[in-house]
């Protein structure tokens, strides 16, 4: 028989999840804060919270000098298009190791994940001759490709996990009902794990935004994404922390938003086939 939360315990985890929450949000809340401070509050010693003459000087500047509407829309066309083709290659390879496994599949999960093991630098000299010779470098189609490749493991594995929850007895059903491969994945199959395909894609989406290391070195200027916006505050002169935490707020704000509004779609996800 479970016991009861007390009003004490229960005040007291929430306390605590607000503190690690906190916690967490800071380092955020703080480049949000010092983005609207001038060069000199940037880097005061103590630094200032919010006792300070607030600026939008420092987001006209990055405006000024930056097109941040064609680094935004390269994001937006790298993180989806990364995404929705990682997506649409794990689920048939998901289906086939949760519902057909077979000796070595076990194995294969593991060996996929062990790839993310691999230090990228490692990968880096042969994979950028690649797209020399195959004229996709500084491309979004480049980057869409490698940064779908970087993160298939991840898709895959969340996939599978997902789709280990749904009784393959159903699916059954659908096959005597007459169903084709195409028709069980897409129809029953799908449909049934959306909330835990809708988080993996929210998460990939995520990780593909943030990626910043081989947007770095696969880019120049035609296909960088928002993570070389933020890079570009980086200079031989020096770090110019206020202007510097205006293109960051500004390259974090359409993430952050979109985690916000499907907060609740990501837990309904994270959670599918927790509780029986």
């Amino acid at each position: 028989m479970a016991r009861a939360v007390t009003p004490q315990r229960k005040a007291l985890n929430t306390a605590i999840a607000w503190g690690i929450g906190l916690l967490i949000f800071f380092p955020i809340l703080w480049t949000i804060l010092t983005s609207f401070k001038t060069e000199a509050q940037a880097i005061s010693d103590p630094p200032v919270f919010l006792f300070f003459d607030w600026t939008l000087e420092n987001y006209s500047v990055v405006q000024e000098r930056s097109d941040y509407m064609r680094f935004l829309w390269n994001s937006v066309i790298i993180a989806g298009g990364s995404t929705i083709l990682g997506i649409i290659i794990a689920i048939p390879a998901a289906w086939s190791m949760a519902f057909v496994p077979s000796k070595r599949t076990k194995d294969i999960l593991l060996w996929m994940l062990s790839t993310k093991m691999l230090p990228a630098v490692g990968v880096l000299y042969p994979i950028y001759l690649i797209f020399i010779r195959m004229g996709i470098l500084d491309t979004r189609l480049g980057l869409v490709v490698v940064l779908m490749l970087i993160n298939l493991p991840i898709i895959v594995w969340m996939l599978y996990t997902y789709f280990r929850e749904i009784p393959g007895e159903i699916l059954e059903a659908a096959r005597m009902d007459g169903a084709s491969l195409k028709e069980e994945i897409l129809y029953v199959l799908t449909p049934m794990a959306m909330p835990g395909i809708a988080s993996t894609l929210l998460l990939n989406i995520i990780l593909a935004w943030n990626e910043a290391f081989w947007t770095l070195n696969l880019t120049a200027a035609k296909a960088a994404p928002l993570t070389a916006f933020i890079a570009s505050y980086s200079s031989p002169e020096g770090l110019f922390y206020a202007k510097l935490s205006a293109a960051s707020t500004m390259a974090i704000a359409p993430i952050l938003i979109l985690g916000w509004f499907s907060q609740k779609q990501l837990v309904s996800g994270l959670t599918f086939g927790a509780v029986k």
